[in-house]
Parts: structure tokens; C-alpha cells; sequence
């Protein structure tokens, strides 16, 4: 009896399908589809001795090892982890790395425990090929980016916006030195892969934000960035005050939610501290020896009067961090794209400017 296959559409993700990855804890960690769960055929010590043996004896060797490791409980308890997974969803697809052996082994052992499943057509790398696929087929089309100096609130202008992608979200790092996110960052391939999902979504015109091509660990995809880079932009302009007021947002109160929630009370506390004082550190070759130390210790004073309920006192080193740091770093970047901007204007007219350029973008896209 052949084993049941669906191709590798990327309309698996649209339809919100569970998807089982039944390769190795490692593999995974390097880079799943979106939405995906790991529970695999064999855990990674496992996988690397068939490994060997399949390089050493070929393929017929390192199956019978493989059925030699995974077997008794230890294969009882794999098949009930799928079928646990199956019931919840019973509309899962299982794959593996091309859609051969380890995912056709679970389909089977499935069968025999009585539910038949579907596996991907070539596998993880087919649909790796498709959502990168995906990336590089929206780099053709219309793209409007949304720049401004730190604060102007660009990525929450995006984020207002059907048809738009959070890069910043997808890297899981807000793009600046202060932008490290309290969690893990994703792998390079889980972040091409939750940009390509993204733009599934998108129709028409695409805004983004602003960014250079490295996003903490990740980096956008060359062939998208360079679109970006030839794109027209907007400018976000707002006043130095609000801005101000922006990054203490960003930078101490919803750090410290997130913070708090994965950590709690001390050991969040603790970290933030660590992250935001590293965070400035890392600037010295810009800041200067003098200008870092004068920075470090009014952090250091702000961190104390915080503990005492005066969360405002951080401005007193995010002022400067501003005026001094960032803003003359931003202005350099923002003028070398001077020529492209179509609207220059506070938050609430950028936005209004955006909101009717995609607008355009969806009815020139439903008339072609």
C-alpha cells in the first residue's frame, strides 16, 4: 500500500494545518516551518550514529540500525506523541528533511497503529524552496518604507497596516543596540521563514520599516533588502520630547513587562539591568571613554531612583543617548535618501499618507 503525499503548497500554512517535523531536535533547532512542532522519529545522538553508519555501510545498514535504536518503549512512545499531536489536529501533516525515509517510517508505524496521515512531498526543503520562493517574488513588487529618527514610533505605524511586514518582529530585535529582545532570537531560517509567512499575507503594496540589512542576528535577504533599498520612503518627524517619551516606552517599561513575566520580580530585574548596561557598553567606540562613563553612571543612578519608584529618572541618560548617539547617526542614514521621499510629516499624516498609498497599490493590483 503507498503512502499518502500532499505537495509542498505553501497553502499547508494559510490553512493553519499542524505540521509534525519528525527530524532530529537539532535540525529543528537550525530552522522549522512555521508553526511547526518537533517530535522526532530519533532524538540527535540517535540520528548520528545511523549517521555514521549509513557514510560507513549505506543505506540498508543504517536502516536496520535505526530499527535497532528506536524500538520497544522508546518507539511506543514516539508513535503515542504523534498520535496525541493527531488527535488535537487530525488534519496534521507529518514531514521530514526531503520527504523520504524517517517521515514515510512514521507514516507507516502510524498506519499500523490505525491513523493514516499524509507527509510533504520533498519535505522540509521543498517547502523551505517555496517560502523563499515567496520572498524573492515580492521583491518585484511595490514596497513603501517608513523612516524617521529613533522614537517617531515607525514600527507601530507599520504594525497599523494590513499590508505590512514587522521586520523587527520577525527578527525578534527592535534594530539598535538597545533592541536585544529578553528571548531567544530566532535561527536565520526561522526568520526568512516568518518573513515569507508574512508576506503571504500581504496584497498589493508592502511597507516596512527602515532598516539596515542586519537585524541583531539576522539578516534580510539580499535580493528583498536591495528592493528596499531602492524603494520610496516617508519620514516620520516628531518632536524631541515625544520621541523621548517613545523610548522610555520601549526601552525600560515594556522591556521590563516582558522581563518580569518570563522571569520574575529579581531575576528580571536583574538581567534588564545586565541587558541595558551591556546595551551601552557595546557603544563605546562611537561614544567615546568619557562620554560612556558619564552615560554609565547616570544609568546607574536611574536604575537606583527606579527601585525607589522614579521610573522618569532614566531619561536623564536616554536624553543624551538621543541627542548625542542616535540622532546624528540616524540624520546621516535619513538624508542619503533624501530624493526618494513621497511625504514628510508627523505620525498621525504619515500614517494617513501610507493608508492611501495602499490603498492605490490594492486597486492598481485588482485592475492588472
Amino acid at each position: 500500500m503507498s503512502l499518502s503525499l500532499v505537495e509542498p503548497d505553501l497553502e499547508l500554512l494559510r490553512q493553519n494545518r499542524l505540521l509534525i517535523d519528525v527530524r532530529a531536535p537539532v535540525e529543528f533547532a537550525e530552522g522549522s516551518l512555521p508553526g511547526a512542532i518537533n517530535l522526532p522519529l530519533m532524538d540527535d545522538e540517535e540520528r548520528h550514529k545511523v549517521g555514521i553508519a549509513y557514510k560507513k555501510h549505506g543505506q540498508q545498514a543504517a536502516i536496520e540500525l535505526g530499527n535497532r535504536l528506536v524500538t520497544g518503549s522508546i518507539k511506543t512512545s514516539r508513535i503515542a506523541a504523534w498520535q496525541r499531536a493527531i488527535n488535537a489536529d487530525p488534519q496534521a501533516v507529518i514531514y521530514c528533511f526531503r520527504g523520504g525515509l524517517r517521515s514515510e517510517t512514521a507514516q507507516q508505524w502510524l498506519l499500523e497503529a490505525g491513523i493514516e496521515r499524509p507527509r510533504i512531498r520533498g519535505g522540509w526543503k521543498a517547502m523551505r524552496s517555496a517560502l523563499c520562493e515567496r520572498i524573492d517574488t515580492a521583491a518585484g513588487r511595490p514596497m513603501l518604507i517608513v523612516g524617521g529618527l529613533t522614537g517617531c514610533a515607525k514600527t507601530e505605524l507599520v504594525q497599523r497596516l494590513e499590508n505590512s511586514v514587522d521586520l523587527e518582529g520577525c527578527a525578534r530585535h527592535k534594530g539598535s543596540a538597545f533592541g536585544r529582545h529578553p528571548l531567544p532570537a530566532p535561527s536565520q531560517i526561522d526568520f526568512e521563514h516568518a518573513l515569507a509567512r508574512r508576506l503571504m499575507g500581504v496584497a498589493g503594496g508592502c511597507v516596512l520599516e527602515d532598516e539596515s540589512r542586519h537585524i541583531g542576528v539576522a539578516n534580510i535577504p539580499l535580493t528583498f533588502w536591495q528592493a528596499m533599498e531602492r524603494s520610496p520612503r516617508i519620514r516620520v518627524e516628531m518632536s524631541l520630547d515625544w520621541r523621548l517619551a517613545r523610548i522610555h516606552k520601549d526601552y525600560i517599561e515594556d522591556l521590563w513587562t516582558i522581563y518580569r513575566r518570563q522571569y520574575g520580580e529579581w531575576l528580571g530585574w536583574a538581567l534588564m539591568r545586565k541587558q541595558l548596561g551591556n546595551a551601552l557598553g557595546r557603544l563605546k567606540k562611537r561614544l567615546g571613554s568619557a562620554r560612556l562613563a558619564r552615560l554609565s553612571r547616570l544609568q546607574q543612578l536611574a536604575f537606583r531612583e527606579h527601585e525607589r519608584g522614579n521610573t522618569q529618572a532614566h531619561e536623564a541618560w536616554l536624553a543624551p543617548l538621543l541627542t548625542e548617539y542616535y540622532d546624528p547617526l540616524y540624520r546621516h542614514q535619513l538624508e542619503k535618501h533624501a530624493h526618494t521621499y513621497l511625504h514628510v510629516g508627523d505620525w498621525e499624516s504619515c500614517l494617513a499618507f501610507v493608508s492611501d498609498w495602499q490603498y492605490h497599490q490594492t486597486l492598481l493590483t485588482e485592475l492588472s
